[in-house]
């Protein structure tokens, strides 16, 4: 079989444009492939005959089976990014963290594949916990702890934990809420959840500032 572009060096006009869709049409049957059978038990077969191309395909695409999950991650994670940065872009500065927390819960309520996955079977890849730098998290961390380090500086948040460790407490908070639901098959409300955590973590109410104020309990 041959391939006239690749997704590093694509061609242009309908042949590169035909080769970013089979890539596409890749990562999209992994992710329904690994929900279903879980990282380890998923064959590379099995993703090209969902996707509908040669086994041989996958490899003129993507390295290995973990590449592959890799690649998955960098492409959801850019998407959940961009709509991050959309919705509080719509906001004014004290609503963008009550904004970032709802909609991040609710991408995972409205793609449940996509939230197993990247809960759940991304962790089943030494690859990826052990040597991948992660650039797209990296994005999503910088983006939160800007939001926490904006509401410190109007003296809407608590300045006694430093905004990069507040984000990753919160997005622990989420990402704890994403693997109980996937894991339980609960119905997630993110209204209802993003207003508690954002009440939690994002009023002058909730973040009391000065001295007797505690840290931690501002954050949980």
């Amino acid at each position: 079989m041959t391939v006239h572009s690749s997704p590093e060096r694509p061609e242009r006009g309908d042949r590169g444009d035909r080769a970013g869709d089979k890539r596409e049409r890749i990562l999209t049957a992994a992710e329904r492939v690994f929900a279903r059978r879980g990282f380890f038990a998923a064959r590379v077969s099995e993703i090209a005959k969902d996707a509908g191309v040669a086994d041989g395909t996958i490899y003129l695409y993507f390295k290995s089976k973990d590449d592959l999950l890799i690649s998955l991650f960098e492409n959801r994670m850019k998407q959940v990014n961009d709509t991050l940065r959309a919705a509080i872009a719509e906001c004014p500065p004290a609503e963008q963290l009550r904004a970032f927390i709802h909609t991040y819960l609710k991408l995972v309520s409205d793609e449940p594949t996509a939230a197993e996955v990247l809960t759940i079977e991304l962790r089943q890849s030494s690859k990826f916990m052990k040597e991948y730098d992660n650039p797209q998290f990296a994005s999503f961390l910088r983006m939160l702890g800007g939001i926490i380090a904006d509401g410190q500086a109007r003296g809407e948040l608590d300045p006694g934990i430093p905004s990069h460790i507040a984000a990753r407490m919160i997005f622990g908070i989420l990402d704890e809420l994403a693997l109980a639901w996937v894991l339980a098959r609960q119905p997630l409300r993110p209204p209802s959840i993003g207003d508690s955590r954002a009440r939690g973590v994002g009023t002058p109410a909730a973040l009391p500032t000065g001295r007797g104020s505690s840290p931690v309990g501002s954050i949980a």
